[in-house]
């Protein structure tokens, strides 16, 4: 008989899923923040299911491609925007009525897994984006962010979205930070701000 094995961690991608699993609801509004290969947009597609709405934003046309074919495959493009710029940006392109009545954003931070690896994202876009994602979010709204520090520019980055979390209002804001407890320091995390 084999010994008793401890059960596989969840990835950070997966942890952030069912973190935001949690709280969003058929009918929500839902913003992805950093679209890449689309799976975040297709699972925040998925929960809010017909009457509900996402976007989604990315700089690379890769992404952009990639995840309409899936979301398209699937019978979800009705559900979803994509937006071809920035994450800093979210303000300009949501609709004014949406501002305090987000319920999930989901921030995967770094680079296009099978994309051109020196397009990263970073802390100068990264923030902003952050505290409007902040604003926008209604009470009980949610956010996820996956920071993989191990990239070139993932430390800084890594340490300046931590900054950000600890200037958040405490009477406003829960924060939580999940890492494996034998991670090293290069090792991927995740951020949960829940909205009170």
């Amino acid at each position: 008989m084999n010994p008793p094995t401890e059960p596989m961690p969840l990835s950070m991608t997966a942890m952030a899923q069912k973190m935001i699993a949690e709280v969003i609801e058929p009918g929500d509004i839902a913003i992805d923040a950093t679209v890449g290969n689309g799976l975040d947009t297709f699972f925040l597609a998925d929960r809010v299911g017909p009457d509900g709405h996402v976007i989604g934003f990315d700089i690379q046309e890769m992404a952009h491609h990639r995840t309409n074919l899936m979301l398209g495959e699937a019978g979800l493009l009705t559900r979803v925007r994509l937006v071809r710029t920035g994450h800093e940006n979210m303000d300009d392109h949501m609709p004014g009525n949406w501002q305090g009545h987000i319920k999930a954003v989901m921030f995967n931070l770094g680079y296009l897994p099978r994309g051109d690896k020196s397009i990263i994202t970073r802390p100068e876009t990264t923030v902003p984006a952050l505290e409007s994602a902040a604003n926008c979010l209604c009470a009980g709204g949610r956010m996820s962010i996956v920071i993989y520090p191990g990239h070139e520019g993932g430390a800084d980055e890594a340490a300046k979205v931590m900054e950000w979390a600890d200037t958040l209002d405490k009477m406003e804001f829960e924060s939580e930070l999940i890492a494996s407890p034998k991670a090293s320091d290069n090792a991927p995390r995740l951020l949960v701000v829940t909205r009170r």
